[in-house]
């Protein structure tokens, strides 16, 4: 990392500090430390004029502040610009995720450069917040980025948590979503979801002449991006486990087609073809294979291929009626499933090699599209009794719950701490999909935001 200015090296690389998980490319872990002249800070020096302001503040967030406002290469603007907009992405992470209810930063004092590593305890605590959330941004000479965010028990009057990221200019969000994880961690003991993406398919046109692409998102809705031009119906995309590559189906000229699309090169590779209806392609945890499902001579399997393509599909299921889907366990010893070899679609579990499989979901009416918990304590799958509601049971088939009660709610896809889980609803009458998410209290529930109607969500690993 090159050297930063005098100021902003008092900030960074404390041995210290807490260890962050290093990650390749664009994010470099830094870890902060105060400086001497925050230490002997006398307090913040800005008031607030209005006391509803602190009403309930609970977890307090501040603008990050900066040590020189100077232009940057976002399009947030200058460095004191981008320290709002980074407290912005923070404070919406963790508002958004149900637990807690974050306040600022707007109408909240925002603190001097020195004051981030020395907050004034006694101002906080008298005005009603138990945490504290500040930060800092530093631009280098080189254009890139250091973002600092530390984390505060304002009633014990200490530091909990410090760390820091080098980023491009394009990555500023990643900086914020990366500082909401470690206060989300940090309080909750949960592992971290906000620094990820979510694939999905995009729908436009009329629901009787509707195009599909396959689009990407990160976790909030932000940096959207389609990946395919609607020439061809894109469905049912799966991220890889490293984040990668995107596996989705294809239908070009009618012809069922397995691709996987990389996401740095942006080009696809031809996984399998047929002329036969081809459903739902998925990766096992270690990315080494791919299963589908395949309709021929009047029944529908499931098979695996490797994920390097070629050579024969080999079949796992072998009941009769329709068998579809296929959800890895996270240690990839188990599948679950969807088959109506019962006389209705139910739930199965077998082993991964196509072994032993037995059902699991008796709870009356009909159950599909599971999804297996990267957990593995839970599996979500789409209820249907009347109208089609996301639920949850254990791999063992006990213990259902609904997540969701409206029209249609289905293909639930888990976020990467298994706390969340992210579905499609399906509006009644004009047949347009918009992407949810709720958790697991079933209680929290939101939309997320995309540019045209949304179905097929995909949320992917966290990133590294």
């Amino acid at each position: 990392m090159k050297t930063l200015s005098a100021l902003a090296l008092g900030l960074l690389l404390c041995a210290s500090g807490p260890a962050l998980a290093q990650s390749s490319g664009t994010f470099t872990p830094e870890i902060t430390a105060p400086t001497q002249e925050a230490q002997e800070s006398d307090g913040l020096e800005v008031t607030v004029s209005d006391d509803s302001d602190w009403q309930d503040l609970g977890i307090a967030i501040t603008t990050f502040t900066t040590d020189a406002d100077v232009p940057t290469q976002t399009t947030a603007g200058t460095t004191g610009q981008l320290g709002h907009a980074i407290s912005q992405v923070v404070a919406s992470d963790l508002k958004n995720n149900g637990l807690f209810k974050p306040s600022g930063p707007d109408g909240l004092p925002r603190p001097t450069f020195g004051e981030v590593s020395a907050p004034n305890y006694r101002l906080w605590s008298g005005n009603g917040a138990d945490m504290l959330v500040q930060g800092y941004v530093h631009a280098g000479n080189d254009g890139t980025l250091t973002v600092g965010c530390y984390l505060y028990d304002v009633a014990l009057g200490q530091p909990l948590e410090k760390g820091g990221w080098k980023v491009a200019p394009s990555d500023w969000r990643r900086a914020g979503h990366k500082c909401a994880d470690m206060v989300y961690s940090r309080l909750s003991g949960e592992s971290p979801f906000f620094d990820s993406r979510i694939a999905y398919i995009a729908e436009t046109g009329s629901k009787d002449h509707r195009m599909k692409r396959l689009a990407v998102m990160d976790s909030d809705g932000a940096n959207h991006r389609y990946l395919t031009s609607g020439q061809a119906m894109a469905l049912t995309p799966r991220y890889s486990p490293d984040y990668s590559k995107i596996l989705y189906l294809s239908y070009l000229n009618g012809q069922p087609s397995v691709y996987a699309y990389d996401l740095t090169t942006n080009s696809q590779k031809l996984i399998f073809r047929t002329t036969n209806p081809t459903m739902a392609p998925r990766w096992s945890p270690d990315g080494k294979w791919v299963l589908f499902s395949m309709s021929q001579g009047g029944r529908t399997d499931i098979y695996r291929i490797t994920s390097a393509g070629g050579g024969t599909p080999e079949r796992l299921t072998n009941g009769p009626g329709i068998n579809i889907g296929g959800s890895y366990s996270p240690d990839g010893s188990k599948i679950v499933f969807e088959s109506d070899r019962s006389g209705s679609q139910q739930v199965y579990v077998m082993n991964a090699d196509g072994t032993n499989q037995k059902r699991i979901s008796f709870f009356g009416g009909r159950s599909a599209t599971p999804e297996w918990s990267p957990r593995g304590d839970l599996i979500a799958f789409t209820h249907i009794a009347g109208n089609l509601r996301v639920a949850v049971m254990s791999p063992a088939g006990r213990n259902m719950r609904y997540l969701t009660d409206s029209w249609q709610d289905e293909a639930p896809t888990w976020s990467p701490n298994g706390r969340i889980v992210q579905f499609f609803r399906t509006q009644r009458g004009s047949g347009e999909a918009t992407i949810w998410q709720v958790d697991l209290t079933g209680r929290n529930e939101r939309k997320l935001p995309t540019p045209v109607g949304a179905s097929d969500p995909a949320w992917g690993p966290i990133r590294r």
